[in-house]
């Protein structure tokens, strides 16, 4: 009937990843952009889940290399690597991936909570995961990744 009770039944659309060898989904409504991976700078006293910033669209963009965080496999992305770019309000970020695998219809009534066994720093990037026939999905967290770039250090503008 149209009306919004509160109540979501209808399937959300996850892009469907690969980090560490496992597979990861992330809402659509987050996901700007899946793309080839560019060619990335190095930032020199930044964290190692910091992959480097490149220029996207004639714009900077960090790109995130959450493997580490979410205690997994560090393994070369190769030529099916892909950046996936999130975006919330005025908030862009590129995720480094080691594939795309296409995307998944998930109601929010099948999303588990995260496993109790993670520490509190994977749990945080997580929102739960769900079940299918070929195993389970971990559901990244849009806002927290992004909200990864309140942890770097404060950048200096350069002159000119």
């Amino acid at each position: 009937d149209g009306t919004d009770n509160g109540v979501r039944s209808e399937p959300d659309g996850y892009v469907m990843l690969r980090l560490g060898g496992a597979r990861y989904a992330v809402g659509m409504s987050a996901v700007a952009e899946v793309g080839r991976l560019p060619r990335l700078t190095r930032v020199p006293g930044t964290p190692m889940w910091l992959a480097g910033v490149a220029n996207w669209r004639g714009r900077i963009l960090a790109v995130l290399d959450v493997r580490p965080l979410l205690d997994a496999a560090i393994t070369p992305t190769g030529s099916l690597g892909r950046l996936v770019v999130l975006t919330e309000n005025t908030v862009t970020v590129g995720l480094l991936t080691e594939g795309v695998q296409g995307v998944v219809n998930c109601s929010a009534e099948r999303i588990d909570p995260p496993p109790m066994t993670l520490d509190s720093e994977t749990g945080s990037l997580l929102i739960g995961q769900f079940t299918e026939s070929s195993g389970p999905v971990a559901v990244l967290d849009p806002v927290s990744v992004l909200n990864l770039r309140l942890r770097l250090p404060s950048p200096r503008r350069a002159a000119g």
